[in-house]
């Protein structure tokens, strides 16, 4: 099996949920709203209006919409980035620490 494929097969290990939810950033002491597109045990995609470059640490607050949930505080290392233009970005996070 080539690293290539490897790599695809372990991403797949985790359960991704599309969740389409608002998510706040906070980059800087600067609060940025975006968009939460998938979320798994390990990580998240989001979209947002944001100048972040991978290896950049930042904190999301994802609110819940159910009373029996908690939101989810989370310190998230930005591990992929793709540019859309017009300053928004598709970020690929990686979940480091739950508070």
């Amino acid at each position: 099996m080539s690293q290539i494929d490897r790599d695809f097969a372990e991403k797949r290990d985790f359960i991704r949920m599309t969740v389409n939810a608002k998510v706040f950033l906070k980059v800087d002491g600067q609060r940025i709203v975006g968009v939460c597109r998938d979320l798994s045990s390990t990580g998240m995609q989001i979209e947002a209006r944001s100048s972040l470059r991978v290896g950049d640490i930042i904190g999301i607050h994802l609110p819940s919409e159910h009373a029996a949930l908690r939101d989810l505080e989370a310190q998230v290392e930005v591990v992929r980035v793709e540019e859309l233009g017009a300053g928004l970005q598709t970020l690929g996070l990686s979940i480091l620490q739950m508070s």
